[in-house]
């Protein structure tokens, strides 16, 4: 898919954490619709950029823009961020003892209506969308994150992407520690969700993730710099060659 002005527009950003830089000049383009994956080997800058995108304020963005459906955001701050639809996906969900799954995404979605959602509304909504997902309704009387498995907290995260319903999710390494049973579930839940209404940045290392979602773009990340961009084909010639090609092709130091 192409239009004449993307949805997200990334330019030439740079990006500091605790003073050092991390992120090089990204350019990347994404449009609500698409899935875009972010591949790249640790410490490349995947999460620094996902973090970024959302507004941490760790990370000090020392030069460029983040553009999001036309307002430049690159200042604003994570709630109206996630009020224009931004949503991540965090690799480590935390445990929130004493606050429900129900609880915790009532408060969610409240944080970004102008007005309370009514409990009668939003239950329903969490009904269909545990419905969705194939979630057991009990697990939204479970405190959040509290001796889940890792896949049930991924679980929770594609969960909260539903009821809150984003224009474009930044999915943080979903599949980090994930068996290949609970991998499927959850790939399966993000594709129920995307749509052309919502589109992704599917952050991963590696290509497994991929063989369940697929991507319509793939962007390499190495060094704080995209080092090469393309179709879903680079999934796999990453997988042969491994990122040592990678670096020899976008000629960066090996």
């Amino acid at each position: 898919m192409s239009q004449q002005n993307p949805d997200l527009i990334i330019e030439n950003l740079h990006v500091n954490v605790e003073g050092q830089e991390i992120l090089k000049g990204i350019n990347l383009q994404a449009n609500i619709g698409e899935i875009n994956a972010i591949m790249g080997p640790n410490g490349s800058g995947k999460s620094t950029l996902a973090y970024t995108i959302m507004g941490h304020p760790k990370y000090e963005v020392a030069q460029g823009r983040i553009v999001f459906r036309g307002e430049d955001i690159t200042k604003e701050k994570p709630t109206q961020r996630a009020r224009l639809g931004l949503f991540l996906s965090f690799q480590y969900p935390t445990e929130i003892p004493g606050v429900t799954v129900s609880n915790f995404l009532r408060t969610a979605l409240n944080a970004l209506r102008p007005q309370p959602v009514p409990v009668p509304e939003f239950l329903k909504l969490l009904k269909e969308k545990m419905a969705l997902l194939k979630i057991d309704q009990s697990f939204a009387s479970r405190y959040l994150n509290e001796g889940f498995s890792g896949g049930e907290k991924k679980r929770t995260e594609i969960l909260q992407m539903a009821v809150l319903q984003p224009r474009m999710a930044i999915l943080d390494e979903t599949d980090s520690g994930l068996d290949i049973d609970s991998l499927k579930i959850v790939a399966n839940g993000v594709n129920e969700l995307m749509g052309p209404h919502m589109g992704a940045l599917v952050i991963t290392h590696y290509q497994r993730l991929l063989n369940y979602i697929k991507p319509d773009r793939v962007h390499i990340m190495m060094d704080g710099r995209i080092a090469m961009s393309g179709g879903d084909e680079l999934v796999q010639k990453l997988e042969s060659h491994g990122y040592e090609w990678v670096q020899k092709g976008a000629g960066l130091k090996v």
